[in-house]
């Protein structure tokens, strides 16, 4: 098994803020919008992206959730693979506002799929977008683009992209690991 770092901290720091300040572009002070981070890897990006909007360009009115999909996967109770649920975190109704899903990978779109299906929980959003770290293009299964990009990534299918964060593996990057 070998690995390729594709992002190393620097990298990704820079596209953490790039990323921020295309969000500020397209939703100005955040009033009517709310970010949702997908459990269990999302909520890290999702994180790591408020903190860097509310400290370096002051926006104030920004919420932030956190969304477990688990049970709304395709593939729940499939498998020998047995999800474990994560919790979700949303303190606020998504009805009418604009919704940002954001999580680290998007493959095959699925985790996407039980997402928009998982968030009418919790209101009827007037709009949903989509960002991720790493958009691994030629995988898809659905058809699912993201909105916001921080790298695309042409992996083939035995290839796997594996996103580090300092919060939870020590470090911040991204590789491409060869089975």
């Amino acid at each position: 098994m070998s690995q390729k770092v594709l992002l190393n901290a620097t990298a990704i720091n820079i596209i953490l803020h790039r990323l921020a300040c295309q969000l500020i572009e397209n939703h100005k002070d955040f009033s009517n919008t709310v970010l949702i981070g997908l459990q269990p890897v999302g909520k890290y990006l999702a994180n790591r992206l408020a903190q860097i909007l509310k400290s370096d360009y002051n926006i104030k009115n920004l919420q932030l959730g956190l969304l477990d999909i688990t049970f709304y996967r395709d593939d729940f109770r499939r498998g020998d693979k047995i999800h474990e649920a994560n919790t979700t975190e949303i303190n606020f109704i998504v009805e009418d506002k604009k919704v940002v899903f954001i999580d680290d990978v998007l493959y095959t779109g699925r985790s996407i799929r039980a997402a928009l299906t998982a968030i009418q929980s919790f209101g009827r959003p007037n709009e949903i977008e989509l960002l991720t770290l790493i958009d691994r293009r030629f995988s898809r299964h659905l058809p699912i683009q993201p909105n916001y990009r921080g790298r695309q990534v042409d992996a083939i299918n035995e290839e796997k992209v594996k996103v580090n964060w300092k919060e939870n593996e020590g470090e911040d990057a991204v590789y491409l690991i060869n089975s």
